[in-house]
């Protein structure tokens, strides 16, 4: 059985990526401290915005939420310090 080195944790922050559709404004990421936006152009040409910051995971519920009141859905949500974790 392997040892997992970076095991996810409720006080820990971790390095996350979050994708919405759309194209979000860079002063977006003033809301956040260390949030990086990047838009980019995905099929069809049509816009997303990838947002990475470092969260704990009572901050990233709170960006999530965020993005729920600005009527983004979600395209993925990815932990980025994660490692093989298989939560197992």
């Amino acid at each position: 059985m392997s040892k997992i080195e970076n095991k996810l944790t409720l006080d820990r922050p971790v390095r996350y990526q979050i994708k919405v559709p759309g194209k979000l404004d860079p002063g977006w990421a003033d809301l956040v401290e260390g949030m990086a936006l990047e838009v980019q152009t995905g099929v069809e040409d049509q816009p997303f915005t990838t947002l990475t910051g470092t969260f704990d995971q009572a901050a990233l519920h709170g960006v999530l939420r965020w993005l729920y009141t600005l009527g983004l859905p979600l395209v993925s949500v990815v932990c980025l310090e994660c490692g093989d974790w298989d939560g197992g």
